[in-house]
């Protein structure tokens, strides 16, 4: 596989056999020992994140079901290469030092539970669909509050961080870092997703902090994961999250919040049972554009993680969960208040997104006014589609075909009028 040039357009063909840059293939190969030592279990896990914190209360023990059944998971059926276990442990232990320093802060101020998260934003849609496009462009609002993806990483600074010389928090240089080094390993990730710094991130990586979320799928096929995660009512997860938000307006401030989670798009209940007064995004675009590139990232990014790396499998693991939340959507699409919810089609949206945003904001009720207009159009002067080149995706990576997927999603097609080829 070459390296990419910017405004290239590329297939990916060594999904199955991955070529790694050398440096990175080294790296890979001299840590291989230290995630081989590296044990995935609750009492373990649980002790390393109190040591680096000095913290021991966790809150409410009901994230220890699901984390249970994850870490079983990523035991069993996940099929980790020895680097996995690092980059999964180092993610656990992140959300669980993220737990304790959330639930020192709640103890430190109780108050921060009378904070109201009102009217928030948010958008539901499979990935690939325009969401994170739709995000962005609402976050240029200096009005809103967003999540940017340092922060989301580390809600909460963590013990011992100071401000740098130039006044930078530490968890965005630490963010910037690892960032410097995915797009090292991974040199075709930008142009799947816009990830940056101090991009709006999603509220996922909140959901994860109490272990119950789709988020845990991205790193590899769990049937017992997902079984759980199905079986299970979300709403707790969702109030904890709400609180998580509650946590951040108290540190950084916030009035209204632009959120955005694939995972809400089978969720409908839980959301807005948690966030009633919510204005709701919901975005489509033609299921089998969708499956084709989710499918080809999660094939792509799993060469850091998983020995050895099977495009089918992942891709027709990930084109059943896919079709399962269109059909959940177009299932429970009518939970959503007719006048706090909006159908976001990608054709419609890409052809004129700005007009696009001042009809949400319509609906949501937020002033559309020259400043927010002006923020909106700068940032999109500075952020084209595909600046970064393209990609060709190929359903015969995993084995799949358009025509049985057009018929797999007719139903949801027809529900919602979704333009085919979009």
């Amino acid at each position: 596989m070459t390296r990419p040039a910017s405004g290239d357009t590329v297939h990916i063909d060594d999904l199955a056999e991955p070529v790694l840059a050398p440096e990175i293939a080294e790296m890979m190969a001299a840590a291989a020992p230290f995630g081989d030592a590296i044990e995935l279990a609750v009492e373990p896990m649980l002790a390393h994140a109190v040591a680096e914190t000095g913290l021991d209360d966790f809150g409410d023990d009901g994230f220890l079901e699901p984390f249970t059944v994850l870490l079983g998971a990523l035991r069993t059926e996940a099929g980790l290469s020895s680097f996995g276990r690092i980059t999964v442990s180092v993610q656990i232990n992140q959300l669980l030092k993220n737990r304790l320093l959330i639930q020192q802060i709640l103890v430190e101020h109780p108050e921060i539970h009378d904070l109201e998260v009102a009217r928030p934003i948010i958008i539901a849609g499979l990935p690939r669909t325009g969401t994170t496009h739709l995000q962005n462009l609402i976050s240029a609002d200096p009005a809103l509050r967003s999540l940017p993806y340092w922060e989301s990483i580390e809600p909460v600074p963590a013990p011992g961080d100071v401000m740098g010389p130039d006044g930078i928090d530490p968890r965005i240089m630490r963010c910037d870092d690892s960032l410097a080094i995915l797009t090292q390993a991974l040199p075709y990730f930008p142009r799947m997703y816009d990830i940056g710094t101090h991009n709006a991130h999603e509220e996922i990586n909140l959901l994860a902090i109490d272990f119950s979320t789709m988020y845990f799928d991205t790193l590899a096929p769990m049937p017992t994961w997902r079984e759980h995660y199905l079986a299970h009512d979300q709403t707790p997860h969702y109030e904890y999250m709400k609180t998580v938000l509650k946590v951040l307006q108290f540190l950084r401030g916030g009035d209204r919040w632009i959120l955005k989670s694939p995972q809400h798009l089978e969720q409908f209940g839980p959301l807005i049972r948690t966030f009633p007064d919510a204005t709701v995004l919901v975005t489509h675009r033609d299921p089998v554009s969708v499956i084709a590139s989710m499918d080809t990232m999660l094939a792509y990014t799993a060469r850091m993680h998983l020995d050895p790396v099977d495009p089918v499998r992942i891709g027709q693991f990930w084109a059943d969960l896919l079709i399962g939340m269109l059909d959940r959507c177009r299932a429970e699409r009518d939970l959503l208040p007719a006048n706090q919810s909006l159908d976001v089609h990608f054709d419609a949206f890409m052809a004129d997104d700005l007009g696009m945003v001042e009809r949400i904001y319509a609906l949501a009720v937020q002033p559309f006014d020259l400043p927010t207009r002006e923020a909106i159009a700068t940032y999109l002067a500075g952020h084209q589609r595909n600046r970064h080149g393209g990609l060709i995706y190929d359903l015969a990576d995993f084995y799949l075909t358009e025509d049985d997927l057009r018929k797999r999603t007719e139903g949801y097609i027809e529900h919602f009028g979704v333009t085919l080829g979009a």
